[in-house]
């Protein structure tokens, strides 16, 4: 269990919830399968199949809210409206105006529903009740804003907010591209975009940040939105200007740790998941500090 992409919220220091209460609260929203009608349900899943909606290891939980979209593409729809709107103009001699025209596409789509294939998927989230974090695995801000909504929903008043420090990330970026260094224990790695106020945007991939070239866009304006970075030599990730982690990759020393540990795919799951979130605190915990400190925590 390796998360990839972090967007990352606070939970209050004296929060304290335990596993077997949110279990109780997640579960009067789980997943249901699609009705006939419905072209997306969402819901709670175990993290793990036929085990627990909440997956405790090492006071680190684990939840996993699942969804199920049926694939009914706009382009087919249109497609059997244009079709039975031909029929009309010819059975009845007269034109299909657009206010019968989208009530055919409406139409359409409650016949398709029935027989669209279903995608399923699932965005995993992890709470750290002794560290105060929620840290969800999505690229994307509105797949966290959908698992948090949903949380929202099973827990009342369930305090996440997201995460505020002192320095802005493109500041701090910025400033240390400039100084060709990062504070420790985080280096530079080979991936940057700089942008202007203008939007002009210049990026680099596996290209060293030294030499003149990018101190010059820096001197003319241009601030970092997005650099590669590796925290202790133990993994690699992408700051972004919106303090999101992108790219994240344990590295080969870190897998190395727990070669040979675990007896079956169970035990190999929760080192794992141990491992990780062990390891994500600390950097956190050091990007906190690199950052100039965190803002409005709650005692």
């Amino acid at each position: 269990m390796w998360f990839k992409n972090l967007q990352i919220y606070r939970l209050p220091k004296n929060w304290a919830d335990n596993p077997g209460t949110l279990e109780e609260q997640l579960a009067r929203l789980t997943l249901q399968p699609c009705s006939a009608s419905e072209l997306q349900s969402i819901g709670w899943v175990p993290p793990r199949e036929g085990g627990a909606l909440v997956h405790a290891v090492n006071r680190q939980w684990l939840l996993a809210l699942g969804a199920e979209q049926k694939l009914l593409p706009a382009s087919v729809v249109k497609q059997f409206a244009s079709d039975k709107a031909k029929v009309i103009e010819e059975n009845e001699g007269r034109r299909v105006g657009r206010k019968e025209m989208r009530e055919l596409r409406e139409a359409m789509t409650l016949e398709l529903l029935p027989r669209a294939f279903i995608r399923r998927r699932s965005t995993f989230g992890w709470i750290d009740p002794v560290n105060g974090w929620l840290i969800i695995d999505a690229a994307a801000p509105a797949k966290a804003e959908e698992f948090l909504e949903h949380l929202r929903k099973s827990v009342d008043g369930f305090p996440a907010k997201l995460l505020q420090v002192a320095q802005s990330p493109s500041s701090a970026m910025t400033g240390w591209v400039a100084e060709g260094d990062a504070p420790s224990p985080f280096t530079l790695d080979q991936d940057l975009e700089l942008r202007s106020a203008e939007k002009a945007t210049v990026r680099y991939v596996k290209h060293t940040l030294e030499g003149e070239e990018i101190r010059q866009h820096i001197a003319t304006g241009k601030v970092v939105t997005r650099l590669a970075l590796t925290w202790g030599d133990r993994i690699s990730f992408l700051l972004t200007e919106n303090l999101q982690i992108k790219r994240l990759s344990f590295l080969d020393i870190l897998k190395d740790e727990v070669d040979g540990q675990a007896e079956n795919e169970d035990e190999r799951f929760d080192i794992d998941f141990t491992l990780m979130t062990g390891e994500v605190a600390r950097l956190l915990d050091d990007l906190l500090a690199a950052l100039g400190g965190e803002l409005n925590r709650d005692a």
